[in-house]
C-alpha cells in the first residue's frame, strides 16, 4: 500500500526517504502532513527547543474578548485577536 518517497528537507535542502513504514506510522497516528525535515534537521531542531519543564518565554498582551491582561508563548501581532485561557476555551 505504501511506497518509499523521496522528499526535500525544508531546512538544509537535502533529499531524504520517507519510508513506507514511516508512512504507515504517520497514518496510524492520524498525522495529516508528511515530514518537512530530514532526520538530522529534526534532531537539531528538537535539541534547540527548551526541555519539558523549562520555562518558555512569555509575552504580555490583552485579551480581545474580555480585556483582561494575559500571557502568551508567542510574540503577539495585531493582525489576529488573542484571547486569555478562559475566553479561548469558551470559543472552542
Amino acid at each position: 500500500m505504501y511506497q518509499d518517497k523521496t522528499l526535500i528537507c525544508k531546512d538544509c535542502g537535502a533529499e531524504f526517504i520517507f519510508t513506507a513504514g514511516e508512512q504507515e506510522f504517520y497514518a496510524e497516528k492520524g498525522f495529516q502532513n508528511e515530514p518537512m525535515r530530514c532526520k538530522a534537521c529534526r534532531q537539531t531542531r528538537k535539541a534547540s527547543r527548551p526541555a519539558t519543564g523549562e520555562a518558555r518565554e512569555m509575552y504580555e498582551t490583552t485579551c480581545a474578548a474580555c480585556g483582561a491582561p494575559t500571557r502568551v508563548p508567542f510574540i503577539p501581532k495585531n493582525d489576529r485577536p488573542i484571547y486569555c485561557s478562559e475566553c479561548f476555551a469558551a470559543r472552542r
